[in-house]
């Protein structure tokens, strides 16, 4: 039987997005889409999904506090896969990595997505046959802490819910982001505003910065970093290896089997290939 999977974000490009993402995965039934967190524990209440991909940074109840009205509703019952869609910091990030929650970084890659299903289905496996034992122990259900009850034990879905908040809440809050960027160009470091960047790139870990009148290097050491400096209204990341500033795309230009590249207002107009996932993103975007 495929899985049930519940989709959460307030941006309707990335809810649709994902969407496309797991239909063509195949195994996995999308029962519902929510676009804010009060949504998401009334979806979670109503349809009881296997797996839920959650947005961690939503307007009004985020990511985050949907775990804790989760946590505080689900003492008793069992709770759902969680797969964080995020661009939240390297170190909440850790964080996930550390207590076996799963995410996915924006914009999403096609491989990623098969990779959290695919861990998603093995703890879905593993609670099935944990009940399956438990079921047919002898132990009371008037003694829960002796019990060794999934929901008790430190290494439970909740167990690491909760162990993953309280990291969460020990993080320092993100700093506001700068307006300007510095880039390495020979010998010189230049303050850049974001706002006249046309695109980065990453080759072989270096990336590069290109403005209409200058090529620099950055020293951040992947696009998400670089991303984390950058005003997310501007800059879209349209391929693995490229993020391009919205502002500065001179044309689209129509690309083989339905794909698309993007022709840069720099001095070489640089063409930028747009990947199969961000396609739909680029449509909605020009209306195309």
């Amino acid at each position: 039987m495929p899985i049930t999977a519940l989709i959460v974000d307030d941006e309707r490009l990335a809810r649709d997005e994902l969407q496309y993402l797991l239909d063509s995965a195949g195994g996995v039934e999308v029962v519902a889409q929510g676009q804010n967190g009060i949504e998401a524990v009334d979806l979670i209440r109503e349809h009881h999904p296997d797996v839920v991909f959650l947005d961690v940074q939503m307007p009004g109840l985020d990511g985050f506090a949907v775990l804790k009205k989760l946590l505080e509703r689900n003492r008793e019952g069992s709770l759902p896969q969680i797969v964080f869609a995020t661009a939240f910091d390297r170190y909440a990030v850790r964080a996930f990595d550390v207590n076996a929650i799963d995410y996915l970084l924006k914009p999403f890659d096609r491989k990623r997505v098969l990779q959290a299903l695919d861990r998603a289905r093995q703890r879905l496996q593993e609670a099935q046959s944990h009940n399956a034992t438990q079921g047919g122990s002898a132990h009371s259900a008037a003694e829960p802490e002796k019990s060794g009850a999934p929901d008790s034990a430190a290494g439970s879905p909740s167990g690491r819910l909760e162990t993953l908040l309280r990291l969460i809440e020990q993080q320092p809050l993100p700093q506001p982001r700068s307006g300007k960027i510095v880039l390495q160009a020979q010998s010189r470091l230049l303050l850049v505003d974001q706002k006249e960047v046309c695109f980065a790139s990453i080759d072989e870990g270096v990336i590069s910065v290109v403005t209409p009148s200058l090529e620099g290097q950055s020293k951040c050491h992947t696009l998400e970093e670089l991303l984390e400096m950058l005003d997310a209204s501007l800059f879209w990341r349209a391929h693995r290896s490229y993020v391009v500033n919205i502002n500065h795309i001179k044309e689209v230009i129509p690309w083989f089997k339905s794909s698309y590249q993007l022709r840069m207002d720099d001095r070489k107009q640089t063409e930028i290939p747009v990947s199969r996932a961000q396609t739909r993103r680029l449509r909605e975007l020009f209306k195309l």
